[in-house]
C-alpha cells in the first residue's frame, strides 16, 4: 500500500520541518512545495523582492505535474510520498493544486491523507523571520504573515482522512509523531 500525505499550511508553519521528520517515520520520499516553485522562480527574481509576473503560477504548476506524472509512473507501489502545499481557502489555483496531488494518489492506488498545519499569528510570524528560509527563496515577510493569518483560512477541504493539527506549541517531531498515527488509523 502507498500513501500520499498532503502537508497544508502557511508559510513558515513548519511544513518541511515536519516531512522530514515524518517521512523517516513512515519511510516516505519528501517532495516540498519549492522543488516546483524556485526552479522557476530563481529565473526571475534571486533577491525575491520583485513582484512576481501574472501567471508564473501557471508554470510552477506544470513543473508540479510532471512531478506527480513521473511519480505515477515510475515509483514503486508501495512508496511513500509526503507534499507541501501552501494552501488557501478559497483560492482557486491552491484548489487546482490540491486536485493535483489527488488525482495523482488516485492514479496509485495511494492512501490520500490531507494534513492541515496551524500555528497561532504571533508565533508564526517569528518562524517566518528566520534568515535560513531566504535561502531557500521562501518568504520572510512578518507583515505578509500577519495580514495572511488575519485574513486567510488553510485550504480546508473534506475528506475522509483529513487531520487538522495545531502545531503552535508542538515541536517538529511530536507533530510527526501525531501525524504517523493518523496514518496507521488511515491505513488499517
Amino acid at each position: 500500500m502507498s500513501v500520499f500525505v498532503l502537508l497544508l499550511g502557511f508559510p513558515g508553519v513548519g511544513k518541511l520541518t515536519i516531512a522530514k521528520e515524518l517521512g523517516s517515520l513512515i519511510s516516505a520520499k519528501i517532495v516540498d512545495n519549492h522543488w516546483f516553485n524556485n526552479p522557476i522562480l530563481r529565473l526571475l527574481d534571486e533577491e525575491g523582492t520583485a513582484l512576481l509576473p501574472k501567471g508564473i503560477w501557471e508554470h510552477t504548476g506544470r513543473v508540479r505535474q510532471a512531478v506527480l506524472d513521473a511519480i505515477t509512473a515510475y515509483s514503486g507501489p508501495s512508496a511513500n510520498f509526503i507534499f507541501t502545499h501552501a494552501g488557501v481557502e478559497g483560492d482557486e489555483r491552491s484548489m487546482q493544486t490540491y486536485q493535483q496531488f489527488v488525482e495523482a494518489a488516485r492514479q496509485r492506488a495511494a492512501v490520500f491523507i490531507p494534513v492541515r498545519l496551524l500555528c497561532a499569528e504571533e508565533e508564526l510570524a517569528l518562524r517566518v523571520s528566520s534568515p535560513a528560509r531566504r535561502d531557500h527563496l521562501k518568504t520572510t515577510d512578518i507583515e505578509m504573515s500577519r495580514s495572511r493569518s488575519q485574513q486567510a483560512l488553510v485550504l480546508d477541504i473534506p475528506h475522509q482522512h483529513a487531520l487538522t493539527l495545531d502545531v503552535t506549541f508542538m515541536s517538529p517531531s511530536e507533530s510527526a509523531g501525531a501525524i504517523r498515527d493518523h496514518v496507521v488509523t488511515c491505513c488499517a
